[in-house]
């Protein structure tokens, strides 16, 4: 059992190591992954309050993820439930008070709530002691619950969480309020921005940048580590490629309307000016104060470059638009990147973007198009067809390596 008050100490170490972490999704696996390591935890789930619901936002266990693959990640759907006493995290959303239950599956008959077993049922996991906090900001305001399942002893036995382990939780979960907070006001900006974007070119919705950053987040995580990237490297980029992908996009802004929201096929002429849009996104961060300015530039410069060197915009001034110095072509156009010269941020997100591309279809009139499997299926043939021209070979195998995670991240962030 822990009773030691360094693991106090710990808690607020962590927390201040949590408020420099600016994507909410980042931010919320970082913290169930401490947390649970404090206490011993051998599974846990992270919910966020939005509006009169409780959005299942993440989730992590021990015992499952062993039987995979190495490298490997659970896939889980999202959800939400009401916020009322019906539920464990709905009651402790609902009332502001922690939940402590020795066994989930006898529960008191005189307490509200109860414990659904559908998840035990169809992994053969056996959720037994498990403990909800709330997570309040100043003031006692609920936005969230951590729920730690199944503490356990050195020998990996399943014991019940302590009153210390409690203040623990409940300390760890009230210090990292101020995290989220600032997170989810962080992912709102960026969504404004690309509301910003949807809205002038239709095509290019809220949704895809969301996913676009989302599917590179999971191919970077494969690419480095096979790289050996130290992990506290691998976390930081993390956290910095999942908001600046979500602007790989933001110079469309600057195409004239009459040719994003054309109907049919641009002419050469329209072609040329759309093919601008990356310098024109590059410069939006013409004055770099930090890692994310720096590598949103790189990526919404480079992410239509090619591995064989046949992309756009190539080796150019990103002020003036002309080609560098000794890149220039017959034509007057500057040749393309090609291979590692390309940044592998954007190496990523030139696989994830075409990847949604070809699965997301976009009708006028009826918006984005569920992909259905036959759809994926057809775009995983082209990314693989793509390897060693147009894609990175090494970003290729790492995409099909998390290719369920992504999917499963297609179903959770459509509109």
């Amino acid at each position: 059992m822990i009773t030691d008050p360094i693991k106090f100490d710990k808690v607020l170490k962590i927390t201040h190591e949590l408020l420099q972490i600016q994507d909410i999704d980042m931010l919320l696996e970082r913290m169930l992954t401490e947390v649970r390591g404090i206490v011993g935890a051998d599974a846990g789930s992270i919910y966020i309050v939005e509006g009169a619901e409780l959005k299942f936002s993440y989730t992590q266990n021990s015992t499952l993820q062993k039987k995979l693959p190495f490298g490997k990640k659970l896939v889980y759907s999202t959800f939400s439930i009401p916020i009322n006493n019906q539920s464990i995290a709905g009651y402790v959303a609902n009332t502001g008070m922690l939940v402590n239950i020795a066994d989930a599956y006898h529960i008191d008959s005189f307490q509200p709530y109860s414990f659904g077993k559908h998840f035990d049922e169809t992994t053969g996991y056996r959720t037994q002691s498990v403990l909800s906090v709330p997570i309040k900001m100043v003031g006692g305001k609920v936005i969230g619950v951590i729920q730690l399942i199944n503490a356990l002893n050195v020998d990996k036995t399943i014991r019940y969480f302590t009153t210390t382990e409690e203040a623990i939780v409940q300390l760890f979960a009230d210090s990292a309020a101020i995290a989220i907070s600032h997170a989810k006001m962080m992912r709102s900006m960026i969504m404004r921005v690309n509301k910003m974007i949807e809205l002038h070119v239709p095509s290019e919705s809220m949704w895809h940048a969301d996913r676009v950053a989302a599917y590179s987040v999971e191919i970077y995580e494969i690419w480095a580590r096979k790289k050996g990237t130290p992990e506290r490297e691998i976390q930081h980029n993390r956290d910095t490629l999942r908001m600046a992908a979500m602007f790989h996009d933001i110079g469309k802004i600057s195409i004239p309307e009459a040719i994003v929201r054309k109907e049919g096929e641009l002419s050469a002429a329209e072609a040329s000016i759309m093919r601008e849009h990356p310098i024109y996104g590059a410069r939006f961060f013409t004055d770099i104060y930090s890692d994310f300015e720096e590598m949103a530039r790189t990526i919404a410069l480079n992410h239509h470059e090619r591995w064989d060197g046949a992309g756009f915009p190539g080796h150019i001034n990103v002020d003036n638009g002309l080609p560098m110095p000794g890149y220039e072509k017959e034509d007057g156009k500057a040749f393309g990147k090609s291979g590692a010269e390309i940044p592998i941020y954007a190496r990523i997100v030139a696989l994830a973007n075409t990847y949604d591309v070809l699965t997301f279809k976009f009708v006028i009139g009826s918006g984005e198009v569920f992909p259905d499997k036959a759809v994926r299926d057809k775009a995983v043939e082209t990314i693989l067809a793509g390897s060693g021209t147009q894609f990175d070979p090494e970003v290729v195998v790492a995409f099909a390596s998390c290719l369920d995670v992504i999917n499963s991240i297609s179903d959770r962030y459509k509109k």
